[in-house]
């Protein structure tokens, strides 16, 4: 999931300082942003690996700090996504209005934190626990996945489907290793999976655009 970010932010972020003229956000917001989802990414790592390692003392310390992570992702992902569909060229390098395009990102925080909310709430129950977590993730990999090389400017069902493989992935685990699909991994995949035409689907009704209006008009 790490490889997959990166690769789709390279560019923009990561390698940004050897691809000067790569399309890339100027609002600062947008920095902090990177910063927070990779601190995501990493401390998902380090988490595995301290489980790994049967550290799960520390686990837990470093959970609570994930959980206030988790809290600051949605406040700077809402936000950053309010700036980019108030611009006039909508969001970076997305052909699709941005008052159209910003239920993509609204939907993915409220996905997020609805996942990660529950990840925290099964926190004593760890098979539960840890699919939550995953599928948060999964989550958020699509605007990766949507600026691969090849992928970009692409079809949405295409960078959709490429981010359900790795829910077929968690399901195909839980398959092997417990012959049955997990009840997480079968309830968040299914939502996952049917929020995305859903999205595409409310993106260009009144009801969305007046809604979007409304919100971006909160920045003032």
């Amino acid at each position: 999931m790490f490889a997959t970010v990166f690769v789709g932010f390279a560019r923009s972020f990561f390698l940004r300082p050897w691809f000067p003229s790569w399309p890339a956000p100027s609002e600062p917001v947008f920095y902090v942003h990177g910063a927070l989802f990779t601190g995501w990414l990493v401390l998902l790592i380090v988490q595995a690996v301290l489980v790994g390692a049967r550290r799960i003392d520390v686990h837990r310390k470093l959970g609570w700090w994930g959980a206030a992570l988790a809290l600051a992702m949605v406040g700077v992902g809402t936000y950053g996504a309010l700036v980019a569909a108030r611009r006039p060229t909508g969001f970076t390098g997305i052909p699709v209005p941005g008052l159209q395009f910003l239920v993509i990102p609204v939907t993915d925080m409220l996905l997020f934190a609805s996942f990660t909310g529950l990840a925290i709430a099964t926190r004593a129950k760890p098979q539960s626990h840890k699919r939550w977590m995953l599928l948060a993730t999964i989550n958020l990999l699509t605007a990766g996945i949507a600026r691969w090389p090849g992928v970009l400017g692409g079809s949405p069902l295409l960078f959709f489907g490429l981010t359900d493989l790795f829910v077929v992935a968690l399901a195909a685990w839980d398959l092997q290793s417990r012959h049955r699909v997990h009840p997480a991994t079968l309830v968040g995949g299914l939502v996952l999976v049917a929020s995305q035409p859903l999205r595409l689907a409310v993106s260009g009704t009144a009801a969305w655009l007046a809604f979007a209006r409304w919100a971006v008009g909160l920045l003032g």
